[in-house]
């Protein structure tokens, strides 16, 4: 157990820098003095981990240290199988599908041996049947283009004027798809509300 979570310690100081105990320990679900002993397991161990002392102060990896460890223990692998194997129908709506397919070719290919094969046994013991879906919604893949290459859209909704919009997020829920404006984040436009979707040539 404790294994696993000074990785997972140590992946977190990797991908998002200097990090406080106190944003360490809500991370890892430990106890800030916890932390601190894994910190110090972590420099006796011989990795590069400086810790800054004071109000700004933090725990941090020096010289731009990173680590290939790939290591999940079997349930853990048994639990990303089964998350990379169910079927997710909005990839295909925000014109994803063939790049998830080819990430988790990648993913999968990527990991240590043992883990690789823990990961296609559990695959071969848990299939999803795709439910039939009606045709897909043109607008929700142009909107999230818009929204990868911050672009303008005007909506011509059911009102006789079009809205303007500056999308930065799409919200899916059993409603189905929500639009999220910069200028008005706290009031989505549900997708009854769009009629076409005019993405303009300006960026915002």
């Amino acid at each position: 157990m404790r294994a696993s979570r000074l990785l997972l310690l140590l992946l977190l100081l990797q991908n998002r820098g200097r990090m406080t105990a106190a944003q360490l320990a809500g991370e890892l679900g430990v106890s800030r003095r916890t932390v601190l002993r894994d910190i110090e397991a972590l420099g006796e161990a011989g990795l590069p981990v400086l810790v800054h002392r004071g109000p700004r102060g933090g725990v941090e990896l020096a010289f731009g240290y990173r680590t290939r460890l790939t290591g999940l223990a079997t349930d853990e692998a048994e639990a990303l199988a089964v998350v990379l194997a169910a079927p997710v129908p909005e990839l295909a709506e925000l014109g994803l599908a063939d790049a998830a397919t080819r990430a988790r070719t990648k993913l999968v290919e990527s990991l240590p041996d043992q883990v690789r094969q823990t990961v296609r046994r559990s695959q071969d013991r848990v299939a999803f049947v795709a439910e039939p879906r009606a045709g897909l919604d043109p607008r929700v893949r142009a909107l999230a283009e818009a929204i990868r290459t911050r672009r303008v859209v005007r909506l011509d909704a059911r009102s006789r004027s079009p809205v303007v919009v500056h999308p930065v997020r799409l919200l899916r829920s059993v409603d189905g798809w929500a639009l999220v404006d910069e200028r008005t984040p706290d009031q989505p436009l549900p997708q009854g509300s769009w009629r076409t979707v005019n993405i303009s040539a300006r960026s915002f």
